[in-house]
């Protein structure tokens, strides 16, 4: 992979599609603005079982608006950094079992960008990922698959493609999954250096 002004096909299909999902999904355009300049990035790939996973739910509908975003995020999959979120925890194995996600656009990644980070999240059916918060400010757009989202406070909301669930910032708030995986669209804004923490103590296993 190449740095400074040259970006590898796949992630500059990439770049190009995540623009217009920002641009034409009303809840992302009103969330922030896309950062400008992308800058491309040496950034080596890092596997995660996840991924495969992932790539094999390949009959997951999506919506029309959607596909291009789904598919070069995909596409791109197999070169990225996937993350190591809460690695060093107690909790952090199990939730590695069955969670993984790799940044889109922002600091680990290709696509290096100021004042916003993305990612593209997978999880597994069947788990709780449990009430956590960070200071950054969240969005999730849901790609395929479905999850509940939960959020202090409020009544919990089952989505599907097309839903988003929008995450103030430091509002604890998990992810449970059913019968389907999840796949979705994550963004951060504000204070988005700081890892998550979590808000339960005792997450369940």
């Amino acid at each position: 992979m190449n740095g400074g002004d040259v970006m590898e096909t796949t992630w500059q299909a990439l770049l190009d599609a995540t623009r217009a999902l920002h641009r034409d999904v009303p809840e992302l355009s009103a969330f922030c603005d896309f950062p400008d300049p992308v800058t491309a990035r040496t950034c080596a790939a890092k596997h995660d079982p996840l991924c495969d996973a992932m790539l094999g739910q390949s009959a997951l509908p999506t919506l029309p608006a959607l596909h291009a975003f789904h598919e070069s995020a995909m596409a791109a999959a197999r070169s990225a950094q996937w993350r190591d979120t809460y690695r060093d925890t107690a909790f952090g194995e199990t939730l590695h079992a069955h969670f993984g996600s790799f940044e889109v656009v922002g600091r680990d990644t290709v696509l290096g960008a100021e004042g916003m980070r993305s990612f593209l999240v997978y999880q597994a059916p069947g788990f709780h990922y449990p009430m956590h918060h960070h200071p950054a400010e969240e969005i999730y757009l849901v790609l395929a698959g479905s999850g509940e989202f939960h959020m202090k406070g409020r009544p919990s909301r089952r989505l599907e493609a097309g839903g988003t669930a929008h995450h103030p910032e430091n509002a604890p708030h998990a992810l449970t999954t059913h019968d389907a995986p999840l796949i979705a669209y994550v963004v951060w804004k504000g204070d988005i250096e700081k890892k998550p923490v979590w808000t339960e103590t005792d997450p369940p296993t």
